[in-house]
């Protein structure tokens, strides 16, 4: 079995023994804080963090969050479903994640872009939306998992549109404009949130940024009609995207009766498109 990249890259020589050890049945449904990770793991992933650390994180802590990125949402209070768990374990280099409206697609997402930072010195994530707002309340998003987890890395430089860690990875939030991105090379993780309604050539002109990294694109968003290369790339039977696909009721937090309220308000066709994932013409 080929270990990902960014825990080879963590766990150092002990990293492939440590994680057969977790991938036995006795540990696989198990919390990696009450297994009690081997203090030699433990110090080696201390060793890979670059930088100085927060001396109050666990390096075991630390460890359980190397191997399970759900624990960032549990630092918020969350409790991951399901599909939350699977994609933040997942490896796939392309993915698109059709959630319905209030599913957690960008708490998820942004879980994912802090582990990252955390546990890939020197990567460049970007984040990107059809606005500047948008993308930015997914950095939001990221510095909330930063603070709730105790700043295991602190930050090197901190604004409104970009968080650096001691480590040197970066996380940029962009506006979806084709001209404002077009500098940035080796990117490690590319986010596009709301994708649906990011314009056709803002999609083609960042492919290319990923290739030198051999970085993953994300692709996140509730339908918009059948239009742009997010509903195309959903559709094409030979394109190679691990495809997630998340309506209402894969999310326990939304209940029937509000979507019965929905449809009542406004109608079958936007329950459809908006809670269930279906693209309409």
């Amino acid at each position: 079995m080929r270990w990902p990249r960014r825990w080879r890259s963590a766990f150092g020589s002990c990293g492939v023994w440590w994680l057969r050890v977790w991938s036995r049945p006795r540990f696989a449904s198990a919390n990696v804080l009450s297994a009690g990770a081997p203090n030699r793991c433990a110090n080696c992933l201390a060793k890979r963090l670059s930088g100085p650390r927060n001396p109050l994180m666990n390096d075991r802590l630390l460890l359980g969050i190397a191997l399970d990125p759900g624990l960032i949402l549990r630092a918020q209070g969350m409790l991951p479903d399901p599909w939350q768990r699977e994609l933040l374990l997942s490896t796939a280099p392309r993915v698109l994640l059709n959630c319905c409206r209030g599913a957690g697609k960008s708490r998820t997402c942004s879980a994912l872009a802090l582990h990252t930072a955390l546990f890939e010195p020197g990567a460049l994530i970007l984040l990107l939306s059809r606005s500047l707002r948008q993308a930015g309340e997914l950095l939001r998003y990221v510095k909330q998992a930063h603070r709730a987890l105790g700043r295991p890395l602190p930050a090197r430089k901190m604004t409104d549109t970009q968080m650096e860690l001691v480590n040197g990875s970066r996380v940029i939030s962009l506006p979806g404009r084709e001209d404002t991105i077009r500098a940035f090379q080796g990117v490690r993780l590319m986010l596009i949130d709301e994708a649906a309604r990011v314009p056709d050539d803002l999609y083609w002109s960042v492919r290319p940024m990923l290739h030198v990294a051999q970085g993953r694109l994300i692709c996140l968003s509730t339908p918009f009609g059948t239009r742009g290369f997010f509903w195309k790339e959903w559709h094409d039977p030979q394109a190679d995207w691990k495809r997630v696909h998340v309506t209402w009721r894969d999310c326990p937090r939304i209940r029937p009766e509000a979507i019965a309220d929905e449809r009542r308000a406004m109608g079958d066709g936007w329950v459809a498109q908006e809670y269930e994932g279906s693209f309409l013409s």
